[in-house]
């Protein structure tokens, strides 16, 4: 196998979430139809690179919704839907986020990978390691065989988030944005208090606003982080790199007047990218060669990290440990000796004057 090569099947096996382009999601009405694909389109494919070196993401094969009147297919019940996700995955975190924020911690049931990613078995279970679990819904041994218990000859790429049906055996979904959407409108009769049961993330006014937001923050800084990071030559890098700063500045200018994104309520666009920012100092800044600046340069974005990290029950998503230990041990492609820095140490309960906007 060549030098080239053998980089592009690594980089197949590194990847969380692996739309190309989030989808569109700008329609007040969700997708209520199955898009399971055809089993010869399930097949194992390599991250696409542009003849410059780019890091192009790829589609989540698995997009079905849950409704609360059923009638996807997947009616939306307590008990009955199970969450697999990482912990150092920032996509797979938007889900938990959600379904923190909405209060249905009993209702969707979790479990947790190792954050230690094999680049031969690719995502497993772990219970020895503190913070994973076993899989207590099938007793598998790998995400992997999740996949495959859809179809027995899956060889395409396995990520998280997975949301899984226990009745059907099924994957629903494993497009996180769609999985923060539908745990926001379709399960608004099992959040624990009435106050998760009318949280909106994505309320019919902003909807407009939101969606705009959605799409430059996906493509400059939370997918921008991974192609300025991924790119394997310096004209895919320049750019990429650029385009996060641009889009952070940015942010850091909508902040300087609102205490959230789209004005005083917290939106998904909020959470969206707070997932990234959390993770930005400790793992993008240096790993990923996003270094022109630190989150904790900019006055308004730090702050704004700060607040929604003490929001409720935000931060208890947040394991630092386990996002810093994966991706300096896991992504050897970048820092083939696995060593793990030892900071920067960051104090996201540190005192913020965010309330007051």
């Amino acid at each position: 196998m060549s030098h080239f090569r053998l980089i592009r099947f690594v980089r197949s096996l590194l990847h969380f979430d692996v739309s190309s382009r989030e989808p569109s999601l700008s329609s007040p009405t969700p997708r209520r139809f199955s898009i399971y694909p055809p089993p010869a389109k399930m097949t194992s494919e390599k991250p696409k690179e542009g003849g410059t070196g780019a890091y192009v993401r790829h589609e989540t094969p698995f997009r079905n919704w849950i409704t609360v009147d059923g009638s996807s297919g997947f009616p939306a019940e307590a008990g009955r839907y199970h969450l697999y996700v990482s912990l150092a995955c920032p996509w797979a975190s938007r889900t938990l986020v959600g379904r923190k924020l909405k209060g249905l911690e009993d209702v969707i049931s979790v479990d947790i990978v190792d954050w230690l990613l094999d680049l031969k078995k690719g995502w497993a279970f772990n219970p020895q390691r503190p913070g994973c679990t076993p899989d207590t819904v099938n007793g598998k041994a790998s995400l992997k065989e999740i996949y495959q218990m859809v179809e027995a000859n899956y060889d395409g790429r396995i990520t998280v988030p997975v949301l899984w049906d226990k009745k059907q055996k099924k994957i629903v979904n494993n497009e996180s944005s769609e999985i923060l959407r539908m745990f926001n409108s379709e399960f608004n009769a099992f959040g624990k208090t009435d106050e998760q049961r009318k949280l909106d993330l994505y309320p019919a006014e902003l909807r407009k606003e939101i969606d705009s937001i959605n799409e430059w923050v996906y493509r400059d800084i939370n997918n921008g982080v991974y192609k300025a990071g991924f790119a394997t030559t310096q004209e895919a890098y320049d750019p990429a790199a650029k385009a996060v700063f641009d889009a952070l500045d940015k942010v850091e200018s909508i902040l300087s007047a609102k205490r959230f994104l789209t004005g005083n309520q917290l939106t998904e666009a909020d959470v969206r990218l707070f997932t990234t920012l959390v993770r930005f100092d400790t793992v993008y800044n240096t790993h990923f060669k996003c270094n022109r600046r630190r989150i904790i340069d900019y006055k308004n974005i730090w702050g704004y990290t700060r607040d929604i990290y003490q929001t409720g029950v935000i931060g208890e998503t947040v394991d630092i440990d386990q996002i810093v230990n994966h991706y300096y041990q896991s992504q050897t492609h970048i820092n083939p000796k696995g060593i793990v820095p030892i900071g920067p140490i960051i104090d996201f309960n540190s005192e913020h004057d965010r309330g007051e906007m």
